[in-house]
């Protein structure tokens, strides 16, 4: 009986040790806890982090919606997921059908310079142009506002722009251009010169059985060796039944039409070369200003003169903020798109690189440092970057990040929307698979996986916006 009593006591005190192991849950990532010295937020699915630094932007974009008489200019700056025009296509189709479509913003010759870009338009050119891109060592060539540059040493070049969605049919274009050079001319439309003069008449002789070059000639009253020139014959032997070009010395009269663009009346400001038209265009034409000597292009700018949103998109694949901080010419430039709101894409590179979350900080700050130093006073929301496969492992290098952007996001101002955790963070990527949204690299996304991106933060912004309205 003693020997029972202590098997069950035992027992009891073997189960109370356990018991709490069992009411122990995995914490979801979209409840972790994010703290700052200052407060304590929890995130929940789809919102956007530190929110309140965006309050003027909504201020304006609520002035906007209720009077319409603004252009709101978003600029969404990224590597190889922005750089396609998937994502941030989705977002703006989303917030131009609210806010309104102001324009396409800005736009690349990305064919020209022989990579991927938008669907919206296409480039095409008679001439080769040249071209270099941030991530490359730094050169002293005209890498700017895009993140590639792209130039000619010579003219007689056209270069034809086509707008290929009609909701993109533009009132204004402006040109972007080192130092605001007037390198380029522009023209919708072209004249036909007709030009008179006289040409020889040429006939078709037959040779005969018998016949030589010197009777032919002598018959037509020119040269054997006109003959042998137009007919490309080393030697003086011919065979019959074969035909000659004869060019003979009567002359007829003759009209030569050729065609030249009419370059349009293009104005200038501090940040650019403009054309504005009192009709909307879906094609237009860049030829070289004849006092230029060198054609450098950095970027194009469609506008309607419409208010509304204009949401530009700007990567470049294989981009990291390092890359872009090498260029000053980016930062001077990016004042010509007069952005309202900043919005961050890049990491992903950097994890492949294998940066230290600490260093991935430092190049946000340096990059967030350099826009300010151009008195752009934009609020900013940094996207983390979308979860990935490193060596065929998750990449934990995006989870560092996640983590350290959120964590300095309040200190340093910047506003987060965590597209790692909403799309499964870590332990979601086999899913993604299985829903068709990640690529066979397990880091480039699909279509279906870009617009569901897009339109996950449209949902964030907006559920944002309507927050600010609701305590205003």
């Amino acid at each position: 009986m003693n020997k029972l009593i202590v098997f069950f006591c035992c027992l009891f005190f073997t189960t109370n040790e356990k018991a709490p192991k069992k009411d122990v849950h995995p914490t979801q990532k979209s409840m972790i806890q994010k703290v700052d010295t200052a407060t304590v937020e929890v995130l929940s699915d789809g919102q956007i982090y530190n929110a309140k630094v965006l309050q003027d932007f909504f201020k304006k974009l609520e002035e906007n919606e209720n009077y319409k008489n603004q252009k709101i200019n978003i600029v969404h700056i990224g590597d190889s997921h922005i750089q396609g025009d998937l994502m941030t296509n989705e977002i703006r189709k989303n917030l131009q059908q609210k806010f309104g479509n102001a324009g396409r913003g800005l736009v690349f010759p990305y064919q020209l310079a022989k990579t991927n870009g938008s669907y919206n338009e296409r480039f095409k050119s008679n001439r080769v142009w040249e071209s270099y891109r941030n991530i490359l060592p730094f050169k002293s060539n005209p890498v700017g506002l895009c993140g590639i540059g792209l130039w000619r040493n010579t003219g007689g070049f056209v270069m034809e722009m086509n707008v290929k969605d009609p909701s993109y049919n533009f009132n204004t274009i402006k040109i972007i251009t080192p130092q605001n050079q007037n390198m380029f001319d522009l023209a919708i439309s072209s004249k036909i010169n007709s030009i008179q003069t006289t040409e020889r008449r040429v006939i078709t002789h037959k040779i005969k059985k018998g016949e030589v070059l010197g009777s032919i000639a002598d018959k037509y009253n020119v040269s054997i060796a006109e003959i042998k020139r137009d007919n490309h014959l080393k030697g003086n032997n011919i065979r019959a039944g074969r035909t000659l070009k004869i060019a003979t010395n009567e002359t007829r009269a003759k009209t030569i039409s050729m065609s030249e663009f009419v370059p349009l009346a293009i104005e200038s400001d501090s940040y650019s070369h403009y054309y504005n038209s009192e009709n909307a265009l879906s094609r237009i034409f860049l030829i070289p200003n004849k006092e230029a000597k060198d054609y450098e292009l950095n970027g194009i700018v469609l506008e309607k003169d419409n208010p509304g949103v204009i949401y530009s998109g700007i990567g470049v694949n294989g981009a990291k903020y390092s890359d872009y901080n090498k260029y000053p010419l980016f930062f001077d430039q990016l004042k010509a798109l007069h952005p309202d709101l900043l919005v961050f894409s890049l990491g992903t590179n950097e994890s492949y690189d294998h940066l230290d979350a600490a260093s991935y900080i430092k190049e946000l700050r340096e990059f967030i440092s350099n826009i300010k130093a151009q008195k752009i006073d934009a609020p900013i929301i940094v996207m983390t970057p979308p979860p990935s496969l490193l060596r065929r492992k998750p990449n934990t290098y995006i989870d560092d990040y996640t983590r350290q952007i959120i964590d300095t996001a309040q200190k340093d101002g910047f506003a987060v929307w965590d597209l790692y955790d909403e799309f499964g963070g870590m332990s979601g990527i086999k899913q993604l698979k299985v829903q068709g949204l990640i690529g066979p690299d397990w880091v480039h996304y699909s279509k279906k996986g870009y617009e569901k991106q897009g339109n996950l933060f449209t949902q964030a912004f907006l559920k944002a916006y309507d927050n600010f309205k609701l305590k205003n």
